[in-house]
Order: structure tokens, then sequence, then C-alpha cells
């Protein structure tokens, strides 16, 4: 499938100045062709919304927001995906102000913080986030109106709280309003100059109260990235995308709703992470975008499922067989050999892509052997997101990709094994932290090189390849540097180790050792001995296990301690653990072993 010989080729793409530039080509070129397809109703049917549409629901909203005085203003939008969530987003950074987009499972404390700071001065959220929204509102200053994304036109809102005068407007009237006004020949907003280097999206990082940064992303930075992305993966038409991961996350809105959409393809709105191999089904959905511990449990279920139909020896012997001589090259003989798995995933699924973390190779090649294609690739907030992707016809299942487009990758601070810090130069790094200039220039210097926090190295190639996080380093007496990621990877290869997490704890000699928190697969332990183990007979499995992986490593790298979870570690919203909450680092019981 990939072939060296394509290295240099790229897909040809449109230019784009700005973001209002994208959806006017979009509707321009795919008009009646479906943008999203929504459910009205829990368990529904989809039902299309042509690209036409959601250019005149966007242009209406807009219209409202300005009408309202929201020029140059910024607009919170918080709620699960939905469409009323992306017209929102789109309403605003093309001719109103700055879109704040907040996640919705933020503790009510966190989601005050940061409207405060970001001074908000609307809300749109969705109806189930209604008594959140209801409940801070008295907390907060200088909000002007609240949209309510389940009103109908006609609809009444809930009753305030006690001393809330903020007045709660329909999104549906707010729509059906700007649609009155723009027919009246109001054309403010349509007419609004964009500034394409101007701040247009302000995201905050992960963090605790008061520790996350926020990023503001311009025009220019988030057009660049999706352009550039399109050069290196092409969807196939006719094209239908599942959003599975929250949008107020630049990596799915940016790299699935916006490079989707650029590229002519309709987004499935997911009704939830357990529904995901039903919608796949129900949209006929051909790409999904999503983090590696979805993927991996999807790869699970399709093991597990194969074994309860006495059917996994022969999935194994026809991955192997695949892989051996290439079957993947043909899909045909592929939808024939895995047709089982291909129902699973709706029959249409023709690309699957991972980021937000690193994740097993193992999975990449095994869906690929399937007939599943699959690639992987890297970003962060600070660069709109994508640093590097690899070619939907050039890569390498263990690697993050290539720079993308009118992007360097260099490595700094480089050590003996070859690992260095990954920086980053090109149009779509930050215009920084808001309000936070010392932050900036630590992350950003004056080169213009974003140093990402990374580390790890590209090979000869160009393909890069992340090792572990600079602040995560364990650094041992002797200088020695240990990277968690790594030996969390190993770790997890393990059948019976579900999920770890690995940190540095002082020994009695005040070096640093390494320790990993585990969390067992229970029911794979359980069909390995043949019973429920008691903690001691646990521990000593698990023992066993974790010495099988240290004799890959060398000693500075063994696990030295490990403790072990019963209940899943707490996770952001696009799954990935938590590395520093404090709850994570200790055991259910307090016990810890030694290996």
């Amino acid at each position: 499938m990939n072939s060296k010989k394509y290295k240099d080729q790229l897909y040809e793409t449109r230019d784009i100045r700005d973001l209002r530039e994208m959806i006017d080509s979009c509707a321009d070129l795919f008009g009646d062709d479906p943008a999203f397809l929504v459910k009205d109703k829990p368990g529904g049917e989809y039902k299309p919304i042509s690209f036409g549409q959601f250019r005149v629901d966007i242009n209406a909203l807009g219209t409202s927001f300005v009408r309202r005085g929201m020029k140059g203003k910024k607009i919170a939008v918080i709620g699960e995906n939905s469409y009323e969530w992306v017209v929102t987003y789109f309403a605003v950074v093309n001719g109103a102000g700055v879109i704040v987009p907040i996640d919705r499972e933020l503790h009510q404390d966190e989601v005050v913080n940061l409207l405060e700071r970001a001074g908000v001065s609307a809300i749109v959220h969705s109806g189930k986030l209604r008594k959140l929204v209801n409940e801070i509102a008295p907390r907060l200053s200088g909000i002007e109106f609240i949209a309510d994304m389940a009103l109908g036109e006609d609809e009444d809102a809930d009753e305030p709280e006690e001393g809330d005068t903020i007045p709660r407007l329909s999104w549906q009237g707010l729509i059906e309003s700007g649609k009155e006004d723009i027919y009246s020949g109001y054309t403010d907003y349509l007419k609004a100059e964009i500034d394409p280097e101007a701040m247009c999206s302000l995201l905050f990082t992960s963090g605790t109260t008061g520790m996350a940064k926020g990023v503001m992303l311009s025009h220019r930075n988030i057009a660049a990235n999706v352009v550039n992305m399109s050069k290196y993966v092409k969807i196939r038409q006719p094209g239908i995308g599942l959003s599975v991961l929250p949008m107020h996350h630049t990596y799915e809105m940016t790299c699935h709703i916006m490079t989707g959409l650029y590229q002519g393809m309709a987004i499935a709105i997911c009704e939830g992470l357990k529904y995901i191999m039903k919608n796949m089904q129900e949209s006929h959905a051909t790409v999904m975008l999503s983090v590696p511990l979805i993927f991996e449990t999807i790869h699970k279920k399709m093991f597990k499922k194969a074994e309860a139909d006495g059917k996994l020896d022969k999935l194994r012997k026809g991955i192997a067989l695949s892989k051996k001589f290439k079957l993947y090259n043909n899909p045909a003989i592929c939808r024939r050999m895995f047709k089982d798995v291909h129902e699973a995933t709706g029959g249409h699924m023709a690309l699957f892509i991972a980021g937000g973390a690193s994740i097993n190779a193992r999975v990449i090649e095994d869906f690929e052997a399937m007939g599943l294609p699959m690639i992987q690739g890297y970003g962060m907030t600070e660069n709109s997101p994508i640093l590097a992707v690899n070619r939907d016809y050039y890569s390498k299942a263990d690697s993050a990709g290539f720079a993308l487009p009118g992007t360097e990758l260099d490595t700094v601070d480089v050590d003996e094994e070859g690992f260095g810090e990954i920086i980053c130069r090109g149009p779509s790094v930050m215009i920084g932290y808001y309000e936070n200039e010392k932050a900036t220039e630590a992350a950003v210097d004056a080169d213009g090189w974003l140093h990402t926090g990374d580390i790890g190295y590209i090979d000869d190639d160009g393909f890069v390849y992340i090792t572990g996080r600079k602040k995560s380093v364990i650094i041992t007496k002797n200088g020695k540097n240990v990277f968690p990621e790594e030996i969390e990877y190993y770790l997890t290869l393990s059948d019976f180790i579900e999920e770890a997490l690995v940190h540095a704890q002082s020994d009695d000699k005040g070096d640093s050792v390494v320790k990993a928190e585990i969390l067992p697969n229970f029911d794979n332990i359980v069909e390995q001995t043949g019973k429920h183990l008691d903690d001691d007979e646990l521990r000593a499995f698990l023992k066993d296990e974790i010495e099988r992986v240290n004799d890959l490593m060398p000693l500075y790298k063994r696990v030295r301690r490990f403790s072990i979870r019963h209940e899943e570690f707490d996770k952001t919203t696009t799954r990935k653990i938590k590395r520093y909450n404090e709850e994570n680092l200790n055991s259910d019981d307090g016990k810890e072993t030694k290996c």
C-alpha cells in the first residue's frame, strides 16, 4: 500500500485565506451535498443538512450576534457535539467576534473561572447544560445574554436563579431573526472584514482551575492547518466522518470537522461513546478520527467477539496471512476474508486516524491487515493542532508521520540516545497565550520556534517519533532519562494489563525509581488462571508479568514498584489519563509491591 516513490507527491488543494472563505467555497463547491448527518431524536434516523443550508444558518446566527452588539466580543459555546455547536463556532469567528469553546465536563467552578478569565460577553449552550449555566450565571460578570440551543423559536427558558437578570434567548429564534434581518437588507455581518492574523479562537488547555493556559489561534493558523493536512490525506467521496471526540478540542474541530468539510465530507454526529459501532453502521461512515484508547477498545472487542464465536484462530491466521503476503493491497480480498470485521464497522470504513497520544503500532498493523486503513498523527493545541501526520499512501505504523507542508520540525537538547525536544515553526504556530506573555516567551522563542515539551526523534526518512513528555521525564541519580510513556507502552502490550501510569518515586537512598500504577485486565486474568485471584495471588501474577516487561529494558528503566487499581484512571475528555492527578498516582488500597 505504501510506496516511497509517492513520498514527495501531494494532493491538490485550494487556498483559503480565512474560515469564512472556507465555508463560502464549500457551499459554492458542494451546494446541496450533505455537510452534516444529524438525528432529531435519540435512536432516530440520520437526516442530511446541506452545505448550502449550513452557510445560511451560519450567516443568520452571525447576523443576530452582530445585531445584539457582539461585534469583536467573546462568545462561549458549551455542550455535547451537535450541528448547533458547529454553526455557533463558525457564526462567531466568521464576522462576529472570538469563540471560546468550553469543556462541558469541567466542574462548574472551573467553567466560571475560564469564562471570567476570557471576558466572555455571551454564552451559547446545549439543553443538557441548561442547569449548569443557570447555576453559574449569577456568578458571572459582563454576560449580555445566554442562548439555549434546545429552545424552539417560541419557547420560554427555565426560570433563572434569584438575582439573575441575564436574558435567555432561543438559539433557533436567533437563526430566524437573523434571516429576517438579512432579508431586510442588514449586511453588517456579511460584509464584516476578516483579519486572518487576529485571534478568532481562544482555547483553554487542560489543567486545574487557574492553571489552564488560553491558546490564541487566528484564521491563518487554523486555515493553514486544514489546507496542509489535506495535502497528505484525501477523503474519498462520498465521504462520511463519524464525529466522536468532543468538539471543544481543536483535534476534533480542526482535523475532523473543518478538514472534512473543506474536502466535501459529511459529518455524522455520534450519539455517544457507547453508540460508536451502531452509529458507524447507521451513518455508513467512511472515516473516523479518534484517540488510541477508543481504537484499542474496538480492536479488543473484535478479538473478543471472534473468540466468543469460535473464530479467534481463523482471525489471527487471516491477519498473519494478510501481513505476510500484503493482501491488504487488495480491498476485495480483505472484505471477504474479514467479513465480520467490516460488517461490525458499518461496511464502508475507508480510513481510521489516531491522535492525541501514541497508539500501539500492532493495533494499526492489525487494522491495516484486515483491510481497514489506519494512520496516526501528532499535534498540540498551540499548533492548531497538527505538526505531523502520516500520509494515507506512505506511512509507518509506529511513527507520528511527516511534518506538514510549510512546517519545520527539529530537535534540540539531544541526549546520548538521540532523543531531543521537538520544536516546530510554521504558519499554524499560535499567536500566544492569552494575557500571559511570560508563558508565551517560554513556549515560542525569538526565532518563532514552538518548543513542544515533547521528546522524540526524526528518522532518516523524515518520519517523526514521540517518546515522551519533557516535564514527565524521570531523571535518575546517574543522569539517565526515563520516559514514562515508553514503559507504559510496553506494559500495556500485555493482555493482562488494561492501563498503566508510570511515575517517579524516591527509594531509601533518595534516588528516583520507576513505579507503575496498574489497572489489570481482570477478565483476561480470570480466563488465563481459571479463577478469581485473591490480593496476594493477583500481586504475584502481575509481578511476573511486569518482570517479563522489565527483561526488555535496561536496568535503569525497569519498574521497581507497582500498585494495583480496581477502578479506571481519571481521564480528560479526549480519554487521556491525567498524569498529575493525585488520585491517579495512588492505588485503591494503598499497598505497594516491589519488583
